[in-house]
């Protein structure tokens, strides 16, 4: 007979568990001070065995940070196989001590409509340091009626156990640890050597190090180190060795060596079950053996993870499905891994870099305790549920206008008045001052660096927060990451493709949208757009139906999120994009696969295949992308083709193109051609001004990179070298 639908229901009580198996090698149990390790414990981790239902326990009411309650989850065993049924946790439970026994008792939130909403968890007490003994876990109606009971012996002191597997770039020096007391910090925070597996350990987190981590060999990317997102999507999905299209509690780090938009860490969060699973941290932005550079090595390492284990930066607890609250500032006042250094804002006092780490306890909030702890397993285990938990609904008045508005700068959101069904919508964000005397604040202005949110309402009524597929760490502490708007200099401007993210298209069926976009200043100011209304036209012919079609394919949608890729894992909507060129070239919507093959065929593709544990490197095709971007640049130099911001991007691009050919003297000329042609676009005087910087820009970038080209037959120079200034 099968096992009941709800696990709190009566039931046969379930046997003695199996002892638990480890994955890795064992790892220190979280440190705790004397008095702690005296006294007999009941923290940490349980398991019911035998057939039918398994529950995993977790108990947190003593020990080191006990945030006082009890969780569990449920599975199912069928044959050989477990599934996840659903969780529980009781908060602020009743703690009885008494009897030789520890006895918690409470009313539990079930992620499934519970029979047996009463928990009652009973552990005899052991002199330490023997483990605690068994737990009893009984369930039953708010009336008393009794339902099911489950025996849990002890399995581990942690509440979890997660497999890391570490990868890193020849070349690059992975972390090992940091005294806490090299550098001052609060007083009351006792000195300790920390690693990422300690610092894990403290919060109650086993990382158990993979015996599979490699260093590879990069002898094949020559002075080519710069990694862009479609080459870390790509190592990804093809060389995380313990990546399996299941939720598992294992995590991939990969240690490399800078990436394109000069980020110290990545969390990668695509929308398919690789979503969670992997992060990576750039070792040029944090190398170093000072205790500053051990100490901001430390804490990234530690943040990126955070993102695997489904944790959101300070800022954006409120953003979560089910929302969680802010901390001091709304956020910025947190002392946690999950802040930014330089964005520390104090209830009182000066905020920034020092005074964040002068105190900085070296750990994560009780509110994220909590969530490491007791969160529902699908929401805390990588592969499973996305980022924030995905585009649940949000409530619209997350993005409601403040009161009251002194901040002294305004955004905006501009957009095509309609698009066709299946083109890529694109917005323009602009941040502008409206205090002449001027603003200084962070240039983060791309939804992708979660300092700007977009909320979209489809036409059902639905309005859902757009996620990027790739989340960038700005964490920069950098003068460069500051802009100064004024009366010469105005405004900013970015452009962001949101068609598509880590769910999937946005836009997929004809319709009116209702787009807006929130900005969080670097005083902490929240700068809300008016509402954008986005309209998509129905398709007339049947060629626009089978283009978009085309165009809305889960891949097609990823290689416009990342610019293009060489994946394997993405064939299918390369194959797609070059049917609209080859089949429907005359058509509209043809630009944007033009664009997304060219500027793919302009850049080399670093490809780390999981058989070779080494790099190996598709050169540029600047044939090929001339071809595709010079069509681009044509159809967008009227009101037709790409917008603007995309349009300097792709003629940057089509200049690098050119000089890899070798010619210099072209490659010039497009870069004065982007000039002329925004010129003719009568854009305002100030965006003219900074195009005709970017210009010059590239072609000194285009002309020093043809000179490191010439001298490498005589031998490779150092450093990496990267493409054209991207334009942000």
């Amino acid at each position: 007979m099968s096992a009941p639908t709800d696990p709190t229901a009566p039931a046969p009580s379930s046997g003695t568990a199996a002892p638990e198996q480890h994955l890795a090698g064992d790892v220190p149990a979280p440190e705790a001070g004397p008095a702690a390790r005296e006294a007999p414990l009941t923290r940490g981790r349980y398991r019911s065995g035998g057939p039918g239902h398994l529950l995993e326990l977790r108990v947190d009411v003593d020990g080191v940070r006990p945030q006082h309650r009890v969780s569990g989850d449920f599975f199912t065993t069928a044959g050989e196989t477990v599934s996840y049924t659903g969780s529980f946790v009781v908060d602020s439970p009743a703690v009885d001590v008494s009897g030789g026994q520890v006895v918690i008792t409470g009313t539990g939130a079930f992620t499934f409509t519970a029979a047996a909403s009463q928990v009652r968890v009973s552990i005899p007490l052991r002199p330490a340091p023997e483990p605690p003994g068994e737990a009893t876990v009984r369930f039953s109606t708010p009336g008393g009626r009794p339902g099911a009971a489950y025996l849990c012996p002890f399995v581990s002191p942690y509440f979890r156990s997660v497999l890391l597997e570490q990868d890193s770039v020849a070349g690059t020096v992975p972390f090992t640890s940091y005294d806490t007391a090299s550098l001052p910090g609060p007083a009351a925070v006792p000195p300790r050597e920390l690693t990422v597996v300690r610092a894990y350990a403290e919060a109650g987190i086993e990382l158990q190090l993979s015996a599979a981590a490699d260093v590879i060999a990069a002898d094949a990317a020559g002075t080519d180190l710069v990694w862009d997102d479609a080459e870390l999507h790509n190592a990804m999905v093809r060389h995380f060795s313990l990546h399996a299209d299941a939720p598992q509690w294992r995590v991939w780090m990969l240690l490399a060596s800078a990436h394109v938009g000069g980020y110290r860490g990545i969390m990668f969060d695509y929308g398919d079950a690789c979503q969670r699973q992997g992060a990576a941290v750039f070792h040029d932005a944090v190398k170093g053996s000072t205790p500053q550079a051990l100490r901001a090595q430390l804490r990234t390492y530690v943040h990126e993870l955070g993102h695997a284990f489904n944790l959101l930066h300070s800022w954006q607890k409120n953003l979560a499905d089910p929302p969680r609250p802010l901390g001091p500032n709304h956020g910025f006042g947190d002392l946690s891994w999950m802040n930014y250094v330089q964005h520390y804002r104090p209830l009182s006092g000066a905020g920034g870099e020092a005074a964040y780490w002068a105190a900085f306890p070296f750990q994560f909030t009780d509110d994220e305790l909590v969530h490491l702890r007791h969160g529902h397993h699908r929401d805390v285990v990588m592969g499973a549920n996305p980022f924030g938990r995905g585009a649940a609904e949000i409530s619209p008045e997350l993005f409601d206008e403040p009161v009251e508005d002194r901040s002294g700068l305004a955004l905006e959101l501009r957009a095509k008045d309609a698009f066709e069904f299946g083109e890529p919508v694109v917005v323009e964000l602009k941040l502008r001052t409206t205090d002449l005397r001027g603003r200084t604040t962070h240039g983060h202005l791309h939804p992708a660096t979660d300092f700007t949110h977009v909320a979209i309402t489809r036409p059902s009524g639905r309005t859902v927060l757009y996620r990027p597929v790739m989340r960038h760490c700005v964490d920069d502490t950098a003068d460069t990451a500051e802009v100064r708007l004024d009366a010469d200099d105005p405004a900013i401007y970015r452009s962001a493709y949101i068609g598509h993210g880590a769910d999937g298209h946005y836009f997929a069926e004809p319709g009116e949208y209702r787009v807006r976009a929130q900005y969080l200043a670097a005083d902490g100011s929240r700068i809300v757009s008016p509402v954008l209304s986005v309209r998509v036209r129905h398709p007339v012919a049947r060629a626009d139906q089978e283009v978009a079609e085309l165009m809305l394919g889960e891949q097609a949608g990823a290689l416009l999120s990342l610019l293009g890729s060489d994946s394997p894992a993405l064939a299918a909507g390369n194959d797609a994009l070059c049917e609209v060129i080859t089949r429907y070239g005359g058509h509209p919507l043809a630009v944007y696969a033009r664009m997304v093959r060219g500027v793919n065929a302009e850049r080399g593709f670093k490809d780390l295949a999981a058989d070779a544990r080494r790099l190996t490197v598709r050169p540029p095709d600047a044939e090929e992308s001339i071809r595709q971007l010079s069509a681009v640049a044509e159809a967008s130099a009227g009101d037709g083709g790409v917008d603007n911001i995309t349009l300097n991007m792709v003629m940057r691009r089509l200049a690098s193109a050119q000089a890899k050919q070798g010619d210099l003297e072209r490659a010039s000329g497009t870069l004065d051609r982007m000039v002329r042609t925004f010129e003719a676009k009568r854009l305002r005087p100030a965006v003219l001004e900074r195009i005709r910087r970017q210009a010059e820009a590239a072609r000194e970038d285009l002309a020093a990179e043809a000179g490191l080209r010439e001298r490498e037959p005589d031998g490779p120079v150092s450093g990496p070298v990267s493409g054209p200034r991207p334009t942000g």
